[in-house]
């Protein structure tokens, strides 16, 4: 009786619900709610999986794209010339562009045969290929009037050739070189600190003998990407450079991985 009335407070107007059919409704919307929150962390679960599957193929085509970039590369040709060797300044040259960060992708050391016929030079005595190699390297400086002295002294002894590779490397590599007029050249650049004779019409005073000069600037240094590609194919061929990844890469240069 006394739970009869407690389940029936209600005024006499107002009909009371039995325990039971109450129980039902409250029950029916929290179960369609647990229902729906199931499902969604089921969708939840199936994506995150749909995502780490895609994950490694994803992580490929990165990988793919970076190795495509890296065969894409810039490239630069650079030449310690004659003077540069003989100074004893290789180390020197190289050390600045391995310290600025750029990767070395070939190097040879490179001699001019002397043509000889007969016990007797000809051509001056310097190879016919080895000629049309400095004259087609020089080919943008041939109307100068040094043309001819700056062939002739490029093939007058060993030069150092080498590639680097780099994004930018031409036009950090010249900046590196510095202007080609060394007295010109900013302190800190490879012929600001390492050369002092420009080449030119100097003074008869401080000429008398010959001129125009070609002067020593020790090293050449690709002035744009196309010529980089065309001094490369010229002195090495299509297939010398090296394709390698230096272990500090990845503390000279950020990956988006």
């Amino acid at each position: 009786m006394a739970a009869t009335l407690a389940a029936c407070s209600r005024p006499a107007n107002v009909q009371c619900a039995a325990p039971g059919r109450t129980s039902q409704r409250v029950a029916a919307p929290l179960q369609a709610a647990m229902h729906t929150r199931r499902m969604a962390s089921v969708s939840s679960i199936s994506g995150a999986a749909s995502l780490m599957a895609a994950a490694p193929a994803r992580a490929a085509t990165r990988r793919h794209a970076a190795a495509t970039l890296s065969i894409r590369s810039e490239i630069s040709y650079v030449m310690i010339k004659p003077d540069g060797v003989q100074r004893g300044l290789v180390g020197e040259i190289i050390g600045r562009f391995e310290r600025k960060g750029f990767k070395l992708v070939a190097l040879k050391l490179f001699q001019c045969p002397k043509q000889v016929s007969g016990g007797v030079a000809v051509g001056g005595g310097v190879c016919c290929n080895c000629l049309d190699i400095a004259e087609e390297h020089y080919k943008d400086l041939s109307s100068k009037p040094f043309f001819g002295a700056l062939v002739e002294y490029i093939l007058s002894g060993p030069v150092v050739c080498m590639v680097w590779e780099g994004a930018g490397v031409v036009k950090s590599a010249r900046k590196l070189i510095g202007a080609t007029n060394p007295l010109e050249a900013e302190p800190g650049t490879i012929r600001g600190d390492l050369a002092v004779q420009a080449r030119g019409r100097q003074p008869a005073w401080l000429c008398p003998l010959k001129w125009p000069l070609v002067g020593r600037n020790v090293v050449h240094g690709s002035d744009s990407a196309e010529n980089g590609e065309r001094e490369t194919a010229l002195w090495f061929g299509k297939d010398a450079l090296v394709s390698w990844e230096p272990a500090l890469a990845p503390w000279l240069i950020e990956s988006n991985e």
